[in-house]
């Protein structure tokens, strides 16, 4: 009955809210010979040195030394800090720090983070930095369910300030919750979640791995266009809102929502290829478990996750949250590529 009641309640205060000139005069014979001449010598060094560049790129990204077309020790240190125990949440902190919360009570509050995201037109940097420090937070610090908005706010004000050239003001985020707390009890919260952080606000989130696997699809021979670029946005951001994907390292989601999209787009390839493989460092097989788990948030006919839903069925998007899928991928698809 309690959880009934936070619901409703959160879900009334969650409301509110060039052209070329051709010489007329054509020049001797002798001489045009001569340009057309010197015009295809060009052309062939041009394409010769087109065909070096292209075998040079190919073989950077097949090239375990330059994942991504990154330098190998920096990608290394990003999967270092994602493994920190220090920038990882417990996967189960609600069953053994929590005891007034629920894993519905965080599912409508980053879901609703989403709507706030995109009503101050937050960049998904943000929107997924603050989510990291909420989770982490709520791994060693127990709260009551009444805090629990503020705590979602505060962490939101922290990141934008973090990410953000122009960050909402403090009052921005009491009025999104309905004024249910003051400046001072944001502020206050805002320096809990810093000094927790011990203003070390930095750490690899979602959107970073999603970012560099992006890229890589682009620069490979698979067929990339914005329909791909937001449906992977979607579906990392469908995790972000499940508790459950908490046990799933950010890259492992990251290359999951790379497959997924890519199996929703063409199903009958493979969503995998040796520059995913090289870039990610991860084999199919790595991935099924998370694959799935996001697979089954995509087909969900109880429509959790209404905001994450609602914002990416805008024509802004491409409308890729109607994008249908198959009931089921292939397990051959999770067998290793050579």
């Amino acid at each position: 009955m309690e959880e009934e009641n936070f619901t409703q309640i959160s879900a009334r205060v969650f409301k509110k809210r060039s052209s070329i000139s051709v010489s007329s005069s054509p020049p001797e014979s002798k001489k045009r010979i001569v340009s057309v001449d010197l015009m295809r010598t060009q052309k062939n060094r041009v394409e010769q040195t087109l065909k070096e560049k292209k075998s040079e790129k190919t073989q950077e990204k097949i090239d375990d030394d330059a994942p991504c077309g990154l330098v190998s020790s920096i990608y290394k240190y990003l999967r270092l800090l994602e493994m920190d125990q220090g920038n990882r949440p417990i996967s189960n902190y609600m069953e053994v720090i929590q005891k007034d919360l629920t894993a519905k009570m965080r599912e409508i509050l980053i879901d609703w983070l989403v709507e706030v995201a995109g009503e101050y037109r937050l960049t998904s940097d943000t929107l997924y930095l603050a989510v990291s420090f909420i989770d982490r937070f709520l791994s060693s610090h127990a709260i009551s369910r009444g805090r629990l908005q503020l705590l979602g706010v505060s962490c939101m004000l922290v990141a934008a300030k973090y990410e953000e050239t122009c960050t909402p003001h403090v009052e921005d985020f009491c009025y999104i919750t309905d004024n249910t707390y003051t400046k001072d009890e944001v502020v206050d919260m805002e320096e809990k979640v810093l000094k927790f952080l011990n203003h070390d606000m930095g750490t690899p989130t979602i959107k970073t791995f999603l970012r560099s696997f992006s890229r890589a699809v682009q620069d490979s021979d698979q067929h990339v266009d914005l329909h791909f670029e937001f449906l992977a946005c979607y579906l990392a951001e469908l995790s972000l809102v499940d508790y459950k994907c908490l046990r799933f390292l950010p890259s492992i989601v990251a290359a999951s929502a790379i497959f997924l999209a890519n199996f929703t787009l063409q199903p009958m390839l493979h969503p995998w290829n040796l520059v995913l493989k090289s870039c990610s460092g991860y084999r199919p097989a790595e991935l099924k478990d998370c694959v799935l788990a996001m697979h089954d948030l995509q087909l969900d006919e109880r429509g959790r996750a209404p905001a994450v839903r609602d914002k990416y069925m805008q024509q802004k998007f491409k409308n890729v949250a109607k994008l249908p899928s198959l009931s089921i991928i292939p397990l051959q698809y999770f067998e290793d590529i050579n």
